[in-house]
């Protein structure tokens, strides 16, 4: 039963806030605790807000209900997404790095921070265009298990496809995106030939290892959730799972510390785009 409070809270402390971080590492063995403060104090007010729950409510609920972790988890980890998001990005990974790759027999791309799959289901297809994707294996990984279902199924709604297909006619294309779905009444299935040599799995960036050698990682617009202390432990694993001369893209909001890019030439300044030097 719900908790009754004449007033909910506009938002909760940072005390309250490292109260709640202890608890779900406690009951679900999730570490926020390095993630940005007042970025998680955000998604927490606007998930008591919208759902009406005061921070007792929301206490029982992570401590009582598994299948409302798993809702709060997907509100707290920020899953904005869509195919070809800054077309100029896609154009540079065109310019820039696909040439480099081409001499490779076996290519491996690791999409960290995945959420439902439209940035690897955007990379599978730039690849395809270059005659590269028979060759190339593509990871995506996510904490989230719900839009790693969502991803594995690769059905969006067909009225985001209107702006993907903009994003993707900005990338200089010859093609359109219709190709590389089916669309069947409102939804928009992603073709099997993109699927083949994707795997979707779990990993946390916060706490999972290296897990292969990748000539090209992509986390983008992810680290700006993680304090300094975590993006450098995220950074040093991407740099640890980089083949020698593999590439390194950021987001926007994103950039390497001066400590940082003496591990890596930049590649692109504007788009974030970087590669490990040996």
């Amino acid at each position: 039963m719900k908790h009754k409070t004449e007033h909910l809270p506009e938002t909760i402390s940072y005390t309250e806030l490292a109260d709640l971080i202890t608890l779900v590492h406690k009951i679900h063995g999730f570490d926020f605790s390095n993630y940005s403060g007042a970025s998680l104090k955000r998604r927490v007010t606007r998930i008591m807000q919208l759902q009406n729950l005061s921070l007792f409510d929301l206490r029982t609920l992570l401590t009582n209900d598994a299948d409302y972790f798993e809702s709060f988890l997907i509100e707290v980890t920020v899953n904005v997404t869509e195919m070809f998001r800054d077309p100029a990005f896609y154009t540079s990974v065109k310019e820039n790095i696909l040439p480099y790759i081409r001499s490779y027999q076996r290519i491996k791309v690791w999409n960290a921070g995945c959420s439902t799959g439209e940035e690897l289901y955007s990379f599978a297809i730039l690849f395809a265009e270059e005659q590269l994707y028979d060759r190339t294996f593509f990871y995506g990984t996510d904490i989230n298990s719900e839009v790693l279902d969502f991803a594995k199924n690769g059905i969006y709604d067909l009225k985001k496809m209107k702006l993907y297909s903009e994003n993707y006619l900005k990338t200089g294309t010859s093609h359109t995106l219709s190709d590389y779905y089916t669309a069947k009444y409102d939804a928009a299935s992603i073709r099997h030939s993109l699927k083949k040599n994707v795997l979707f799995s779990a990993h946390n960036l916060a706490s999972d290892g290296v897990f292969n050698e990748f000539q090209v990682i992509s986390c983008r617009n992810v680290l700006i959730y993680f304090n300094m202390d975590l993006q450098k432990k995220v950074i040093d694993l991407f740099y640890n799972s980089l083949a020698n001369f593999g590439f390194l893209c950021l987001g926007s909001k994103e950039t390497l510390r001066s400590t940082e890019i003496g591990r890596f030439k930049v590649i692109d300044k504007k788009n974030n785009i970087y590669q490990k030097t040996a």
